[in-house]
């Protein structure tokens, strides 16, 4: 049986890798591998581009048409055979906001092809989001709001009202940026290196629920 939620926090944007799925590792040894075949020249490449989408990676850092073909030809390669798996609370916290009429939106910088893979693996994951923002669904990557205030859109909700759960500094700074609150995960920076970008930091998702319905946010 739902309950109204009497906080401020009417909607919550949840980044996807790093934050619902325990991915953030695989992907940055997928493109430390990258940056050794084909090198960009840019210091810790991996961390660099963490919440961009694949157009602006290519097209950033990769110079010719040639050379991003091989480079998503690899990624594509690479997520086929890939595991998409819930970190710990993923589904327990997203039941919890579902009962008390929080409505959910991801807002992620991954294409509709990974998104199709995660539904393949869990099949009942949409079910959990009244929204989706995908990276080809923006003009601007992270750490542009843009994602995170078409999430609010989508919601319905004003985004003064959103609490944004992000891992990445870009995607902290997008957060900050709409006028979201913003909780930062340490799963894939440390928790010094996020503290400047949010307003709250939990470690782990488990956390989340406490923060909004013990009126900490």
């Amino acid at each position: 049986m739902k309950t109204e939620n009497n906080n401020k926090i009417k909607g919550v944007l949840f980044d996807l890798d790093g934050v619902l799925i325990d991915s953030e590792g695989i992907y940055t040894g997928f493109w430390e591998a990258v940056d050794r075949r084909f090198p960009t020249g840019v210091e810790g490449f991996a961390q660099v581009i963490k919440g961009s989408n694949l157009h602006n990676i290519l097209h950033t850092y990769f110079a010719t048409p040639e050379l991003r073909k091989q480079v998503k030809a690899l990624l594509d390669s690479f997520q086929r055979d890939m595991r998409f798996d819930y970190f710990p609370a993923t589904t327990q916290v997203l039941t919890a906001l579902n009962n008390r009429g929080i409505p959910c939106c991801i807002v992620t910088s991954s294409n509709p092809r990974k998104m199709d893979a995660v539904y393949s693996q869990h099949p009942e994951f949409a079910s959990f989001f009244k929204g989706i923002v995908t990276g080809d669904m923006v003009s601007e990557p992270k750490p542009s709001p843009e994602c995170f205030l078409l999430g609010a859109r989508q919601l319905g909700v004003g985004i003064e009202h959103c609490c944004v759960v992000e891992d990445s500094i870009n995607g902290l700074r997008a957060g900050m940026a709409s006028g979201a609150h913003v909780v930062g995960i340490p799963s894939t920076c440390t928790r010094e290196a996020i503290t400047p970008h949010c307003h709250n930091i939990i470690d782990d998702l488990s956390q989340l629920t406490q923060l909004i319905f013990g009126n900490s946010i």
